[in-house]
C-alpha cells in the first residue's frame, strides 16, 4: 500500500514548521482559475480556511490531499510532495464536503471498509473503526443503515472515516454544513479535541464564527487568491463593522422570530416568505451563537438548520482587496 520511495514524516511530537506549504501554486480548469499563484505556509495546529462559495477552498484541499495536480508550483504536506505520492495517504485524512456513501451499509461497515482500503487487516480494521466511531460519538447509531442518518450523523461518519487510520493531518471541507445547532456544537467540540491531541487540522468553512470557536488562526481566500491570514481578532475588527446575517430554519418560524426579536444583540429579524426561514441580523454574533444550542432544545422552537449568508464575508473581502 505504501510508496517504497516515501520517507515517513516526523512523529506527532516533532511536526515540521509548516504542515502544508503552497509554493507559487496555481490550478486552472480550462479558462477557470481555481487557485491563483498561491504561496502559503500553514503551521501545525488548528487552522481555519475561510471564504465564500467558489473562493477556491475545496480546490486548495484537493491539491493538499493529492487529488489534483497543480498547473504550476509545488504543494508539500509534512515536507513531502502531495501529488503522486500515495504513501502520504497514511498520514493524512480527508472529510469531504459531498457525501459519497453506500447507503445500504451501516456506519460501522462503511468506516471498517475504509480502514480495509487503507491496508488494515480485518481484525485491526474493525478495532480501528470502533475507536474512530467512538471518537465522533456515533457508537449508539453505528449499526443503523446510513440511508436513515441525519445530516449530523452523516458528517460524524465522514469524520470517523477520516480518522480511522490515525492520521497526523486532517482536512475537513465544510464539516458543519447543514447541521442543526446541537450537532454543530458537538462537532466543534470534537474538532477542538483533535487539536488538543496534537493533530493538525485544517477546517474549511464560509462562516467565520464556526472556525473562531476552535482556532484563532485563519486563512482567507477569495477568487482563488490569498486575501489575508493571521489571528482571527484582526479580521474580526473589520467584519464586526457590518451586521452579521444569519439564516435559521424552524418549523414554527413566527414563534422563533418572536423570541429572537426581543434579544438585545439582535438588530433585525425578517421572516422570509419564499421558504419560511428567518433572517437575523446581529452585531454580537458570539453572544447570538452561544445561545442557539439551548434555544434549539426548546420544544416549541426546535431549530433544524443554521447558516450564515455569504454577503457579509463578500463585503469584507472587497474591503480587504480594495485596501
Amino acid at each position: 500500500m505504501h510508496d517504497p520511495d516515501f520517507t515517513p514524516p516526523p512523529p506527532k511530537d516533532a511536526p515540521p514548521d509548516a504542515v502544508v506549504e503552497f509554493i507559487g501554486v496555481s490550478k486552472w480548469f480550462g479558462h477557470v482559475i481555481g487557485v491563483n499563484n498561491l504561496t502559503l505556509r500553514i503551521p501545525a495546529g488548528l487552522t481555519g480556511l475561510l471564504g465564500p462559495n467558489g473562493a477556491g477552498k475545496s480546490t486548495l484541499l484537493q491539491l493538499a490531499t493529492g487529488q489534483l495536480r497543480p498547473s504550476q508550483g509545488r504543494v508539500l504536506v509534512l515536507g513531502h510532495p502531495a501529488w503522486n505520492n500515495p504513501g502520504l495517504n497514511r498520514y493524512i485524512g480527508l472529510c469531504p464536503e459531498q457525501d459519497a456513501f453506500y447507503e445500504w451499509m451501516t456506519g460501522r461497515e462503511f468506516v471498517t471498509a475504509c480502514a480495509r482500503l487503507g491496508g488494515f487487516p480485518a481484525r485491526e480494521a474493525a478495532e480501528a473503526a470502533a475507536r474512530a466511531i467512538e471518537g465522533v460519538r456515533m457508537t449508539e447509531n453505528a449499526d443503523r443503515p446510513i440511508k436513515g442518518y441525519s445530516k449530523g450523523m452523516r458528517q460524524r461518519t465522514k469524520l470517523a472515516q477520516a480518522l480511522v487510520h490515525d492520521p497526523l493531518v486532517l482536512f475537513l471541507d465544510e464539516p458543519l454544513t447543514g447541521t442543526d445547532p446541537v450537532a454543530r456544537r458537538d462537532l466543534l467540540d470534537i474538532i477542538h479535541r483533535l487539536g488538543d491531541e496534537g493533530r493538525s487540522v485544517i477546517v474549511s468553512s464560509h462562516v467565520l464564527h464556526e472556525v473562531q470557536a476552535v482556532t484563532p488562526y485563519i486563512v482567507l481566500l477569495n477568487h482563488g487568491r490569498l486575501v489575508a491570514e493571521g489571528d482571527v481578532r484582526q479580521i474580526r475588527d473589520l467584519i464586526d463593522t457590518h451586521p452579521h446575517r444569519i439564516i435559521l430554519k424552524c418549523r414554527d418560524g413566527r414563534a422563533l422570530a418572536s423570541k429572537l426579536v426581543r434579544a438585545d444583540d439582535v438588530v433585525g429579524v425578517e421572516l422570509r416568505r419564499k421558504d419560511g426561514a428567518i433572517l437575523v441580523e446581529t452585531r454580537s454574533p458570539d453572544l447570538f451563537y452561544s445561545r442557539l444550542a439551548s434555544l434549539a432544545l426548546e420544544t416549541d422552537t426546535p431549530i433544524e438548520e443554521v447558516y450564515s449568508d455569504d454577503d457579509n464575508l463578500e463585503a469584507v473581502f472587497k474591503y480587504l482587496v480594495n485596501s
